[in-house]
């Protein structure tokens, strides 16, 4: 039943091309409901489900970055951006939750869901390259969070709060849409998603119980409360990231 469920999603990937930005919020539900919530989701890393995800992925990249260079006016560029970001949207979270149960280890490598043990920022580093980024997957996850976050965003997108009160911060990130944030920490990062409904789901390989990749919702994040520095950025939301995606531009690791 779990690989009939992600298979499921793949059809919504073809949808989600034609679909574009005006049933955003449909498309992101409606792979929610299939991939699970906060509190249903799997805690079984899905191998065969993430190979085939990304397969799909690539293909549906390769079909809008033909769309794109061959759109004939900036309107026609436009939509074909906001079909990509749909895309993404909906589909990295789903890639994210495919290494639920992963083992944690501050040296773990792992670059598949259940293949070893993995480490927070291998874990940010294997999903974005798995989904389609020209990163270098090493260097990358070796960065402090504040340079694997301006690896991919310029200065001006990527906002520090030190000391914030938790509940004003994830008030504060939702002012910046819905959209795939990576968010830096003490000694941290991870992803969080926030939704279009205006909840959020914070993913990432925990280093604390139950020391493997877990996804959790605002009240439970507490890795993502108890830290006094901050920094985030919404990845989806920048024009220049999904040009980038899409015409696989390299992603220099910033150090």
């Amino acid at each position: 039943m779990k690989l009939l469920s992600r298979l499921l999603i793949l059809l919504l990937f073809g949808a989600a091309i034609g679909l574009g930005w005006a049933y955003r919020s449909d498309i992101v539900g409606f792979i929610r409901d299939k991939s699970g919530t906060e509190t249903e989701s799997t805690t079984t890393p899905d191998l065969t489900a993430y190979l085939t995800l990304i397969e799909e992925l690539n293909n549906h990249r390769q079909r809008l970055r033909n769309e794109y260079h061959t759109a004939e006016t900036p309107e026609d560029q436009h939509a074909t951006l906001l079909s990509a970001r749909a895309l993404l949207e909906g589909a990295l979270p789903t890639l994210m939750e495919c290494w639920l149960g992963t083992p944690w280890d501050f040296n773990g490598t792992a670059h598949q869901p259940g293949a070893d043990k993995v480490a927070c920022g291998y874990f940010v580093s294997s999903v974005l390259q798995d989904a389609g980024f020209k990163l270098e997957w090493a260097p990358l996850a070796q960065q402090p969070s504040q340079n694997i976050l301006g690896t991919f965003l310029p200065e001006e997108e990527m906002h520090i709060r030190v000391d914030a009160d938790y509940e004003r911060f994830v008030d504060e990130l939702l002012t910046f849409g819905p959209g795939i944030h990576i968010v830096g920490l003490d000694n941290h990062v991870a992803f969080l998603i926030a939704n279009p409904d205006g909840t959020v789901r914070f993913i990432h390989s925990s280093g604390s119980n139950p020391w493997c990749v877990v996804v959790e919702n605002r009240a439970s994040a507490y890795t993502l409360q108890n830290s006094r520095y901050r920094v985030f950025g919404n990845l989806t939301a920048n024009r220049d990231l999904l040009i980038a995606w899409l015409t696989q531009r390299p992603f220099p690791t910033k150090k």
